[in-house]
């Protein structure tokens, strides 16, 4: 019998952040508490762009973005946040999005998968993705609830289970 397999990687599908960041912007246009504060978030290049006329008002537009993200099912693990920059007359916070699972951390998650993972499963890193194979089922569904449970600082996802 051929070993089954999966793939562990950390990707962000561009389009549902696309649309988070639409809702966002509509809710900001059409909110109250926003009208006056020059409140907006948009993309800005590669990254994310949140700007208001007050630190805690670019910190509100942050957390009605997280909000939008967590709804379409976006780990905030993928979005990095940097802190609010002065601007002139208004602030600003740059976000950007991790994708790919850097090499530490894919060692990182095989040595898991190695130390506390069922015996006979093996992890091999293939560029920023990892591929877990064994000859059990139940031992891949036991290595992806392992990984569940542990609180790493990256989004992961599992693909092409076979």
């Amino acid at each position: 019998m051929a070993d089954s397999s999966f793939d562990i990687v950390s990707k962000v599908e561009r389009q549902e952040v696309d649309n988070a960041l639409n809702q966002a912007a509509k809710e900001i246009s059409q909110r109250y508490d926003f009208k006056g504060v020059g409140a907006s978030i948009e993309w800005s290049g590669e990254k994310i762009e949140m700007r208001a006329n007050a630190e805690e008002r670019v910190k509100a537009v942050l957390d009605i973005f997280q909000s939008k993200l967590i709804k379409r099912g976006i780990s905030l693990k993928a979005l990095d946040a940097g802190e609010p920059q002065a601007s002139g007359k208004e602030y600003k916070i740059f976000a950007s999005l991790q994708e790919g699972i850097s090499q530490e951390n894919a060692k990182k998650v095989a040595k898991i998968i190695r130390d506390e993972g069922p015996k006979g499963v093996k992890a091999q890193v293939q560029g920023d993705e990892l591929r877990v194979s064994s000859k059990s089922r139940d031992d891949l569904q036991a290595v992806q609830q392992l990984l569940k449970g542990k609180d790493l600082d990256f989004a992961l996802q599992f693909v092409n289970y076979r």
